[in-house]
């Protein structure tokens, strides 16, 4: 009998991409072997390490018709950047969504063509993503993520805190030496003589990890791409519940999950990974000959992770229940601040999720009655949510801008309709940046934001372009009749408010109908919130000042909802806490599921 030879192993092309603050990282490239490509597989390296050190897996996984990618992480092996640091941990889960446009984009890749490969760092970057940007990819392998880091000093996090609060942002150096990773003493030699590891991380990365892994882990519900769990069993580097945890929460029946025995951190770099890579070789390959499945999520409000969320912060405490109390002295405080505060005060009266609201959220210019009303105000607006609302007009800006821009450069012609624009600033604001649409409608089903509306056209003397109406954006009919038909539509921080998909539904349908073909709709959405129970019990909506109850929407609810209503989304912004994204989609030709 013959001895099979073994194949040649592959080489790898050296790389960059250019990322979406302009910087340019370093990736390498392995090209499948065979006539026809199957598929691509993307690795997210460890942290303090860089794509180099998963290059074993391009042969040892053996999957010749795939291309394998691997990037270093901005601050990491041969990318830019102070080492072990970034501008957040957003930035770089930002770069991921970077990096995977331009592959789809350069190796004429659909997102459905990729899986990920993630490890520790790397695999909570990696379900960072898949929980903010929703990505349409085959799979994920997630091996040992780094959701709890064992940082074994008592009260190590809020001294980190602390001590950066005092000084600023610092670096630490990792306390992990190369036989805590793994047995393969090649693999130790390899990790203490490479010069590209960097022992160095910024506070402001570590913390920005954990923040993301402990959102990430209470909201894995809100992840629904086949995912395999592979968890070392002697790990000395992360704590193993917050896996376990992330697992029976994940929001996918394609799930699977093994702990390996006697495996150190380094799970794809143990010394018996063969075991390891072959349950994952054999997931892959399995998510690959099935056709692209998601779970339906267009019931969501009426069951699911979300509608159980919502309805449980519909329901009041008790009135002399501990949590009765504190939630009646909060609302007392607030009333007491509404007083002195101008923006509390007028959240009390038109409702803090009122267009008004958000126009004085907006301007966050602190006013109030003496030093400290001012002071009380500057705290209001310097509150997490009303800071991401402040990101989410920026976002909504630079999308909207960069689309005129590029459809001024068709000699496309840009006609705007906003059907819930508050008082509009958000889209007049944007005509700072040069470009001059040729029609402006601007609608609210609020007599007082389309005052203040007009009076801010006029007051920018915009009334030759511009005007605002009053309308329904839940009205299909409606919207389908606008004219001239639009070819931006938008819709900002007006479904978050309300929980029914039935509702948005007919709303899209409408918009669908009054933007034209290959036409573009700009969309908010809201997969995350630290406070809903704060903004619940305290805080009181325009909606006949009932409680202001919020029902999320994760980010792949929102883009389903889109998707059917005949829109493919083809660029996302969020901000670094995950509160708000901003999303473009394009009209497609095809008709709506």
């Amino acid at each position: 009998m013959t001895e099979r030879t073994p194949p040649a192993p592959r080489a790898a092309e050296e790389r960059n991409f250019t990322s979406h603050d302009g910087v340019s990282l370093f990736y390498r490239r392995w090209p499948a072997t065979t006539e026809t490509r199957r598929g691509a597989i993307v690795l997210f390296h460890r942290g303090h390490e860089h794509g180099g050190r998963m290059a074993h897996l391009v042969d040892e996984l053996n999957l010749p018709d795939f291309d394998f990618y691997a990037w270093d992480a901005r601050g990491h092996g041969l990318s830019p950047g102070v080492r072990g640091d970034s501008p957040s941990f957003g930035h770089s889960v930002r770069d991921i969504q970077s990096f995977v446009e331009h592959l789809c984009a350069a190796f004429s890749l659909q997102e459905s063509d990729i899986a990920v490969i993630a490890q520790s760092v790397g695999a909570v970057l990696a379900s960072a993503w898949a929980h903010d940007y929703a990505p349409r990819i085959r799979c994920q392998v997630l091996a040992s993520p780094a959701f709890k880091v064992k940082l074994y000093v008592p009260f190590a996090r809020p001294g980190l805190r602390l001590w950066r609060a005092l000084r600023g942002n610092f670096f630490v150096n990792s306390y992990v030496k190369s036989k805590f990773l793994t047995r393969d003493q090649e693999r130790q030699k390899s990790f203490d003589s490479d010069p590209l590891i960097s022992r160095a991380i910024s506070v402001n990365i570590l913390l920005g990890l954990h923040e993301a892994a402990e959102r990430v882990v209470r909201d894995a519900e809100a992840i629904t791409i086949p995912t395999q769990l592979l968890m070392s069993g002697d790990d000395w580097v992360v704590h193993h519940w917050p896996q376990h945890a992330f697992f029976v929460r994940l929001g996918t029946a394609e799930k699977e999950k093994h702990v390996l025995p006697g495996f150190y951190h380094d799970t794809l770099g143990e010394k018996y990974r063969a075991d390891a890579l072959g349950k994952a070789r054999d997931f892959l390959l399995r998510q690959f000959a099935a056709p692209l499945s998601r779970p339906s999520l267009r019931d969501e409000h009426k069951h699911g992770h979300t509608f159980e969320e919502a309805k449980n912060l519909s329901v009041p405490f008790p009135p002399l229940s501990a949590q009765g109390l504190y939630w009646s002295a909060y609302r007392l405080l607030l009333k007491l601040a509404g007083a002195v505060s101008d923006g509390v005060k007028l959240g009390h009266a038109t409702g803090f999720d009122s267009g008004s609201s958000l126009d004085y959220i907006y301007r966050n210019t602190p006013s109030g009655k003496g030093w400290l009303g001012r002071t009380i105000d500057r705290v209001y607006l310097d509150a997490i949510g009303w800071r991401g609302i402040r990101q989410r007009k920026f976002h909504l800006e630079e999308i909207l801008k960069n689309t005129m821009n590029g459809m001024a450069q068709e000699k496309r012609p840009v006609r705007i309709l906003d059907i819930a624009a508050g008082h509009g600033r958000y889209v007049l604001d944007a005509l700072q940046y040069g470009i001059r649409p040729e029609a402006i409608l601007l609608r609210d089903f609020s007599d007082l934001n389309v005052e203040k509306g007009r009076a801010l056209i006029a007051e920018r003397s915009l009334q030759n372009i511009a005007r605002f109406e009053k309308g329904d954006a839940f009205d299909r009919g409606s919207l389908a009749a606008t004219a001239p038909k639009a070819t931006i539509g938008i819709v900002s921080g007006l479904y978050e408010l309300f929980p029914d998909n039935d509702l948005l539904a007919a709303s899209l349908a409408g918009l669908r109908e009054a933007i034209e073909k290959d036409g573009y709709l700009i969309y908010t959405g809201q997969p995350w919130h630290p406070q809903l129970e704060m903004i619940a019990r305290a805080l009181t909506s325009h909606r006949d000042g009932a409680a202001w109850v919020m029902r999320r929407r994760t980010q792949a609810e929102m883009d389903q909802l889109v998707r059917e209503a005949g829109f493919e989304k083809i660029e996302q912004r969020i901000d670094d806490w995950g509160i708000f994204s901003v999303s473009l989609a394009r009209r497609t030709d095809c008709s709506p599921s």
